[in-house]
């Protein structure tokens, strides 16, 4: 009896979560942030590209332009884009009239609500928001519309039938549309499972990242009719996985992914920041990690922002199994931008998900994570985000992301309650995209141009980056976060060359350090394996309150992101 080929998931093999054909990212699935997206800007892009599907093709060729508001589909498939639009306007009618009326209200509100009770406007509530808001004051008498997220999950807002994945072969790391701007059609080549993204089943297929399984059971488990195999084979292999690395010493290894994603690993403890692992492109490509060379287990996961380069649901739902707790920042459950994380993640399966306020913290063998304020990054949007400092014995790593020294007094009462932080990661995407950018779809009104270009989501240059690190009396500096890597270009699209401001200005931090006499000074690209044990003995912490255990345990430029600016405002507002 022949016994069964056994094949496991490829390292060329993305699974890309889709809503509704469109790659998922955390605006798409909240129901009202989702309701407000299609609304302002999903349709509004389609429509754009019916328009004109020519001009949206030439516009996507343009590297400067790659993260705009364009559509990169060829012409002949503009009848599948109508058909899309069409079925969406249907399929989503609900949700379009939550979203109008819910900023219709909101702006009544602000016209006729001058401090008074605001018990009268209940009885005017659309019906689509009955029995799913608050209407609250700020200290300064101004309206807002609260909305119960909890609830709206619960509803017939939320659309878990629209959720699928797409399996197909990274040929190159060129050839993916952008996130945000390119539905994603069916084609030849690719695999498309509907299922939601809580399913279990996930889980059990994810599996095939380390063990090999049956061709049949595969297939069986995807939902596929007999005689459909062969379409599986490209994206499989028959290679047994390489030997995990795996760390149990007891200094600390780091291990840069990518971008903001590092792993650390402590005493037998694995703690993942901002998880996003490439795809190795068929056809070769830069050296990474992959989701080979990740533990087994992942005890902590760390989510500093919700934004789609650092809250990744692409990489999230395929560690998921793997992963003992994720960590979010707390969200104020205020502004409906503001979407709750552990909500999200809750509803696409996450089962033991904390939340850490400033300061918070969760207790590690001889060490511990602890949450402080970051600032900046968000274009002044109060929407929640977290630094998190990790303590390992007397070595303590801060993971700053996108922070922004807007107050270094806040970094020295860092400083002063957790003792010096010798080793820092820190991004320097330091020019950013304007306010409308991501957050458009939230906004009642298109902001004046100025105002747009004035608010941006960017963190430190050089002299603040500086700052950050005086206070904190930091001994290494690890310039990370900078969407580098050619793996991000369909999250980021930001191309930098030489002359790019955030090149320069991480270029002038590495040489004040250096002056400065930092014992390293690094910026990070590809991949990258850092043993602490290398270095001197760090400082040990000065003492600070006690633990709180939780209950559950190089290349766009600066002009091309301006060229891009000139023209997305016009596709995310009516």
């Amino acid at each position: 009896m022949t016994r069964e080929s056994m094949y496991r998931l490829g390292t060329s093999t993305v699974v890309e979560p889709l809503v509704n054909r469109w790659a998922a990212w955390a605006h798409l699935v909240p129901p009202v942030a989702s309701s407000l997206h299609l609304q302002h800007y999903q349709l509004n892009l389609l429509q754009s590209y019916l328009d004109d599907p020519k001009f949206h093709v030439q516009a996507c060729r343009d590297r400067k332009l790659r993260s705009g508001p364009f559509v990169d589909i060829p012409l002949e498939r503009a009848p599948e884009v109508a058909a899309l639009l069409a079925s969406t306007r249907t399929q989503m009618a609900d949700n379009l009239e939550l979203a109008t009326s819910l900023m219709e209200f909101h702006k009544l509100l602000v016209k006729e609500a001058t401090g008074h009770s605001l018990e009268p406007y209940y009885q005017q509530l659309p019906q689509s928001l009955q029995g799913y808001v608050e209407l609250i004051y700020d200290y300064y008498n101004r309206p807002i519309v609260r909305v119960f997220e909890s609830l709206l999950y619960e509803s017939k807002y939320y659309h878990s039938e629209l959720q699928s994945l797409r399996l197909f072969q990274h040929t190159n790391d060129d050839a993916r549309p952008f996130i945000m701007s390119t539905p994603r059609l069916p084609a030849q080549g690719q695999v498309d499972w509907e299922i939601p993204f809580e399913s279990s089943q996930l889980d059990e297929f994810f599996k095939l990242d380390g063990a090999a399984r049956p061709l049949g059971l595969i297939r069986e488990l995807l939902g596929l009719p007999a005689g459909r195999e062969k379409e599986l084979l490209p994206l499989l292999t028959r290679e047994p996985p390489p030997p995990r690395a795996e760390w149990n010493e007891p200094t600390v290894r780091v291990r840069y992914i990518g971008h903001a994603c590092v792993l650390v690993e402590w005493k037998g403890v694995a703690i993942l920041t901002d998880p996003y692992i490439g795809a190795v492109p068929a056809d070769g490509g830069l050296e990474r990690f992959t989701y080979e060379d990740l533990p087994e287990r992942i005890d902590y996961v760390l989510i500093t922002h919700n934004h789609h380069d650092h809250f990744c649901l692409e990489t999230l739902l395929r560690l998921r199994r793997r992963i003992g707790c994720l960590v979010v920042p707390t969200s104020s459950g205020v502004f409906y931008g503001d979407m709750s994380l552990k909500l999200l993640a809750q509803k696409v399966g996450f089962k033991n998900v904390v939340e850490l306020e400033p300061l918070g913290s969760i207790p590690l063998p001889g060490g511990e994570i602890v949450a402080i304020p970051f600032l900046g990054e968000h274009a002044d949007l109060p929407h929640s985000k977290t630094a998190f400092v990790i303590r390992a014995g007397s070595e303590q790593i801060l993971f700053g992301a996108d922070s922004d020294c807007l107050d270094r007094r806040m970094y020295e009462h860092v400083r002063r309650i957790l003792g010096p932080v010798q080793t820092i990661f820190l991004g320097m995407e330091c020019v950013g995209a304007p306010l409308s950018w991501s957050a458009g779809a939230f906004l009642p009104a298109k902001p004046e141009r100025s105002q747009d270009q004035s608010r941006r989501y960017k963190g430190c240059d050089s002299s603040r980056a500086l700052e950050i690190l005086e206070a904190l009396e930091a001994e290494r500096i690890f310039i990370y976060a900078m969407g580098m890597e050619p793996w991000l270009e369909h999250l980021l699209g930001l191309g930098y060359t030489d002359d790019s401001v955030q090149i320069l200005e991480s270029n002038k931090l590495l040489i004040n350090t250096r002056e400065r006499g930092f014992a390293v000074t690094e910026r990070l690209y590809g991949k990258r394996e850092i043993h602490f044990s290398e270095f001197p003995a760090g400082q040990t912490p000065a003492p600070r309150r006690p633990s709180t255990p939780t209950e559950e345990q190089v290349p766009m430029a600066a002009t091309g992101r301006e060229s891009r600016e000139e023209l997305e405002g016009e596709f995310i507002f009516d």
